[in-house]
């Protein structure tokens, strides 16, 4: 279908396109924010202060993300990025009000079913990132995927300082609980969003690029089938496992720092350590994708490896002097930063576009998934050995992230010094 379309007209429909997805990812990832440092409490709410279930919350949204990445990445193949992202921000925002009605009566199902929902907008939030390359000329995909997870930063780092507010106004004008506020503020972002896609985002860049299949008899691959692409060569497996790696090593720590500084009476600055984790994810991104273009992926997968195992070590030594975890989040977030733009354009460029799309979504499934089984272990680990040990887990972890970026390193520049 590109065809239909000039150069300069395909110039400009990017230009819109990225618009659209900036301001959607805004307000998209307000939503998703603001739930980070209320999820944990609200099952403590419900089991109790001491349950290790602390980390179930993060885990169903993280696998709400997960199974909803590949179904909605497989529905855009058919249908196009708009209908896909559109959906998943309406099944979000119903995810977050479900989310609020079980705050609200203390009934852990109903907040469960309501939070896998809500891992819809997670869904939309990470495909979002690939519909910025749609257009994009390869030696710009790196920036084009940089500017969208950069708009994240300002719904993100704001939205959990908007926590206490959403929850006295809760209080104070509706008499609710105190945790269902941020969950009602979430729907309500959420759904700005899906009016923010449906109006805008067109046409669909996906069409224009010409890589939906407009047969509606024409098999997809497997999820199987897709994940056997991707480790088909040595930067396909090296991209899924920075993916991986840095989001559960991020997931693991984030979703138990909240809980290890209640439990040490600093629940009150735990809002602000989020906020600085969320800052690090996010706001530095058009430097990751300019150094991701220019140096390679391969190089920004490794240096996010570094800043990983610098966070864990700062992490384990922490101990109750909350100070450090200032920075030890923000490497984190940075950390993650350069493994999912590092790692998710690298598997850009591993792939034929013809199978991208569902590859995208299969590596965003295992992605999610595994975060969140880190998320559903990381509140038993902390119990049953403490936060500096699941924080020397995630550091031992990212270490083999290290290792295996830097053993293709060097073997590429090995190979490339025998072709000359």
């Amino acid at each position: 279908m590109t065809a239909t379309y000039s150069a300069d007209q395909i110039a400009e429909i990017q230009r819109r396109t990225l618009r659209t997805l900036t301001l959607g990812q805004i307000v998209g990832s307000a939503a998703l924010a603001a739930s980070v440092t209320v999820g944990a409490f609200v099952i403590q709410e419900i089991l109790g202060s001491k349950t290790p279930w602390g980390g179930l919350a993060t885990a169903t949204t993280t696998t709400g993300t997960a199974v909803m990445s590949q179904v909605l990445s497989r529905y855009m193949t058919r249908k196009g990025r708009r209908p896909g992202l559109r959906n998943g921000y309406a099944l979000g925002t119903i995810g977050a009000l479900l989310a609020a009605v079980g705050a609200e009566q203390y009934n852990l199902v109903i907040f469960l079913v309501g939070l896998f929902l809500f891992g819809n907008g997670q869904a939309a939030n990470l495909l979002a990132r690939y519909t910025a390359t749609d257009l994009a000329v390869p030696e710009e995909r790196g920036r084009a995927m940089s500017r969208i997870v950069f708009a994240s930063t300002f719904g993100a780092v704001f939205a959990p300082l908007l926590i206490g507010p959403a929850e006295a106004a809760g209080q104070e004008w509706f008499g609710l609980h105190k945790y269902t506020g941020p969950w009602l503020l979430s729907a309500c972002v959420l759904f700005l969003a899906f009016c923010n896609i449906s109006l805008q985002l067109r046409p669909d860049p996906l069409v224009v690029a010409g890589g939906i299949r407009e047969r509606s008899d024409a098999k997809l691959p497997s999820i199987s089938e897709a994940i056997a692409v991707i480790l088909s060569t040595q930067r396909g497996r090296l991209a899924l496992s920075s993916m991986v790696i840095s989001q559960v090593a991020m997931v693991a720590v984030m979703t138990m720092t909240p809980v290890h500084m209640k439990l040490h009476g600093h629940e009150s600055v735990s809002q602000y350590v989020v906020s600085l984790h969320i800052a690090g994810m996010y706001a530095f991104s058009p430097f990751v994708g300019k150094y991701a273009d220019r140096k390679g992926t391969v190089h920004a997968v490794i240096f996010g490896a570094v800043l990983l195992v610098a966070s864990g070590v700062l992490s384990a030594v922490s101990g109750e002097s909350w100070p450090i975890l200032f920075p030890a989040l923000w490497l984190l977030g940075i950390g993650w930063n350069f493994g999912l733009i590092g790692g998710s354009s690298m598997l850009i460029e591993s792939v034929p576009i013809d199978k991208r799309v569902t590859v995208q979504g299969s590596a965003d499934l295992m992605m999610s998934f595994c975060g969140g089984m880190a998320g559903l272990s990381s509140g038993f680990i902390r119990r049953a050995v403490g936060y500096h040990l699941l924080s020397v887990f995630a550091l031992l972890l990212c270490g083999l992230l290290l290792a295996f970026a830097v053993y293709v390193r060097t073997s590429e520049h090995s190979r490339e010094t025998v072709a000359v």
